[in-house]
């Protein structure tokens, strides 16, 4: 769907973006991660066309970005910008334009969302109006609008409460299943690890990680195992011995245990199995692979570090 090869972008000497390359692939749900000032809003703009790169090449289904791509491209910046004295009508009627909607289409589609999010009462209200909120929801509606088969959302849950949170989070699940692409730019680990089938991660202007969210999770794994069982809590312990590290104990009862540990040394999950099965009742046990969360903050120590 769209393909950026050896991005570099400077703002007064200062370099903002370094040969960045990354591709998405259509009908996907694309994460884009990092820190604060890690570049990702000067690559979002660069993608929308608000501003170019010094060096490298963007192309959209396969051919050279331009000003005619957009059309088919849906924008929800992280700053909320909607002009507070026009009602929602108008507003959306507005941007659905800019797109290249005519007016009678874009007012039908409006009218559709508003009933699809049950807002329709919200139609004449003027912006200003409104809740921050309840003017972020117009927002994304007016992102959608056009129906593009593109979206770049910047922090679109930023605001939102739970319920909102989940709304958001659905139409964009329902979205990839009619084939559509979106690139999701947010600190909101969770969504990513839910509904991002794959994500590149800045730091510094620079990409530090790139892949589908199951391997990088499965990367970043540190040989830690969770196993639930019942019996003695002593014996367990003991039957360790050194070979493993216990991490976290949770009293599920007074014979039932949930236990995280960690492998030394060369053990695998089958050492573990039979090391304990003589000495507890396993009920169940599994691989703990790192949350996004964890792998973000991983990988931002790490560069820190460095």
């Amino acid at each position: 769907m769209i393909e950026l090869d050896g991005i570099y972008k400077s703002f007064y000497r200062k370099e903002a973006l370094r040969d960045v390359s990354f591709s998405v692939k259509e009908g996907e749900i694309f994460g884009l991660l990092g820190p604060n000032g890690a570049g990702k809003s000067t690559l979002i703009r660069i993608i929308n066309k608000i501003v170019e790169q010094d060096k490298g090449y963007v192309s959209f289904r396969g051919k050279n970005l331009t000003q005619e791509s957009l059309k088919d491209i849906g924008y929800l910046p992280e700053e909320r910008g909607l002009y507070k004295t026009m009602t929602v009508e108008e507003h959306g009627i507005f941007l659905a334009r800019l797109r290249g909607l005519t007016r009678s289409d874009a007012k039908m589609n409006l009218q559709k969302w508003l009933e699809k999010f049950q807002i329709e009462d919200w139609s004449k209200k003027r912006i200003e109006e409104l809740s921050k909120g309840m003017a972020q929801k117009v927002q994304f509606i007016c992102t959608v609008l056009h129906e593009p088969s593109f979206m770049v959302l910047d922090e679109p849950f930023s605001g939102f409460d739970p319920i909102n949170v989940a709304l958001i989070r659905a139409e964009l699940s329902e979205m990839k299943r009619e084939g559509k692409t979106v690139i999701l730019s947010t600190h909101d680990m969770k969504s990513v690890e839910e509904i991002c089938d794959s994500a590149v991660m800045l730091n510094k202007g620079e990409k530090v990680l790139e892949g589908k969210i199951s391997e990088i999770r499965e990367q970043s794994k540190e040989g830690k195992f969770a196993i639930q069982f019942q019996g003695n809590m002593i014996a367990f312990a003991n039957a360790l011995w050194t070979g493993y590290e216990i991490l976290d104990k949770e009293v599920l009862t007074d014979d039932r245990f949930l236990v995280t540990l960690k492998m030394r040394g060369e053990n695998t999950f089958n050492d573990l199995l039979q090391t304990l099965l003589p000495h507890i009742r396993i009920e169940s046990a599994w691989e703990v692979l790192p949350s996004m969360q964890d792998v973000f903050i991983k990988e931002v120590t790490k560069e820190k570090e460095n």
